[in-house]
């Protein structure tokens, strides 16, 4: 009953974590160019330049975190210090001050960075806690599908209620509107983290002896690393093209009247339900990743699942605007979210694989570090992801005036801006499995590898 306990307020954490993250990644461009008055290229540039300094002050937690010693322990105390700074800045940063177009756009840096930069506080200790909370390689990857499983149950709710809370509010269009649904999302977010906190524990004591730059120097050298790094960022760059995309594609390809109809029942078809539908299934697929991966082996699953991404997401580009065809892209979501949800997982495993490679080949209890590059690539992934997003519908002359949106004048979208929203929902996330695929296929850390590994470890540990 203890270890359920533990892994039920390790989810806690990731389920804060993510519902910041998926509403970020989901709804900030649209809120930067729609409802807080940013242009295209001007919101691109700050969701590239932020993620980009967030990304680099990873490593930088990870080495404070690594070097941390309390009575709580090394990674859980950060839950406790940065939480309320968390929802504080969640709070800020889809707050609309009523100034000069150059002074929101300061704001909107300001804001964004302090945000990225305490969400870097403490979910890098989050994340590391991983490597510590047990010894057992199989226990950890039951660690991560708990943590992930409450992840996309905290997505579910955020997505699933944003957009009526926004309408509770003052509407979908409103600031005010805007503002104060995060505030509903940040307190349940502070409570997660607090919650999460109280209810783990670290059992493992891992002492880092080497130097900064040893540890980087090792980081370096560790090439199971630059693989999972360069397979975790695809992973992410094809869940940030795919969900930025959304919300533009549902308000300018989707009719506002849309509904899913099944007999004399029918239901409104709009993003936050197509969204909270994937979260759904997300669930589903860490569900069955423990299973999956235990059969197949953690290499082989990641390598299936981007090449049945792939293939889906080609197809979705030939879905038909249609009462059928409504039902067919939210049936290809849910085979995508089932797939994506066992990735999740997958990949924090494969780091804590990572780790425990790395501290018996270089001697080095690196673990915060390394986790810390999960979220690097985590971050590279959403900045590229949709900082291009929005690059490229501005290419292809998406209108996003607010203006001539609303002016009776308006009369839709360019077909080329129209075309690039279908290519960015099929295509390009297609493009970027393919690369996954490849990266992947190098990765050296297979099933029978990683039990050397532990088996070598443990000796090592006793012996320690």
């Amino acid at each position: 009953m203890k270890n359920l306990v533990r892994k039920i307020g390790y989810g806690f954490g990731d389920m804060s974590s993510s519902m910041f993250w998926k509403v970020f990644s989901y709804y900030l461009p649209f809120f930067y160019s729609n409802i807080f008055g940013l242009s295209l290229k001007d919101a691109g540039i700050i969701l590239l330049v932020t993620r980009i300094w967030d990304a680099v002050s990873d490593p930088m937690m990870g080495i404070l975190a690594d070097r941390t010693h309390t009575r709580w322990g090394k990674y859980r105390p950060y839950l406790l210090w940065v939480a309320p700074l968390f929802s504080i800045c969640g709070i800020l940063l889809f707050t609309t001050p009523d100034w000069t177009y150059g002074a929101k756009l300061v704001w909107a840096y300001v804001t964004y960075i302090l945000m990225m930069t305490v969400y870097t506080g403490i979910n890098v200790p989050y994340g590391a806690m991983l490597g510590v909370i047990t010894a057992d390689s199989n226990e950890k990857t039951v660690y991560s599908s708990f943590r992930m499983f409450f992840a996309y149950g905290g997505s579910f709710l955020a997505l699933f209620l944003w957009e009526p809370l926004c309408n509770t509010f003052g509407g979908y269009d409103s600031t005010q509107g805007w503002f104060w649904a995060m505030v509903v999302i940040a307190s349940a977010c502070f409570l997660l983290f607090i919650c999460c906190f109280l209810l783990t524990k670290e059992e493992l004591k891992t002492v880092s002896t080497a130097s900064v730059g040893s540890d980087l120097s090792s980081l370096l050298k560790n090439k199971p690393w630059w693989l999972l790094i360069g397979a975790a960022l695809c992973f992410n760059l094809f869940c940030t093209v795919r969900g930025a995309t959304v919300a533009y594609y549902f308000a300018d390809i989707i009719p506002a009247d849309a509904r899913l109809t099944l007999g004399s029942w029918s239901i409104v078809f709009y993003a936050g339900l197509f969204l909270a539908v994937g979260e759904i299934c997300n669930m589903l697929g860490v569900a069955i990743c423990v299973p999956i991966a235990g059969r197949f082996g953690k290499k082989t699953t990641f390598i299936a699942v981007n090449a049945s991404l792939c293939v889906l997401s080609v197809l979705f580009f030939f879905i038909p605007v249609s009462q059928a065809g409504f039902w067919l892209m939210l049936l290809a979501q849910v085979f995508i979210s089932v797939l994506t949800g066992i990735m999740s997982p997958l990949v924090w495993s494969m780091y804590a694989d990572v780790s425990d490679y790395a501290e018996l080949e270089y001697k080095t209890a690196s673990t915060g570090l390394i986790f810390s590059s999960s979220s690097m690539a985590q971050k590279f992934g959403g900045a590229i992801g949709g900082s291009a997003a929005l690059w490229l519908l501005a290419a292809f002359g998406y209108v996003t005036d607010p203006e001539l949106l609303q002016s009776e004048l308006f009369a839709g979208q360019p077909a080329e801006a129209l075309l690039c929203l279908k290519g960015l929902m099929s295509f390009i996330p297609a493009m970027v499995s393919v690369l996954a695929v490849l990266v992947v296929s190098f990765y050296p850390l297979t099933t029978n590898r990683m039990k050397d590994i532990s088996d070598k470890l443990k000796i090592a540990r006793q012996n320690g």
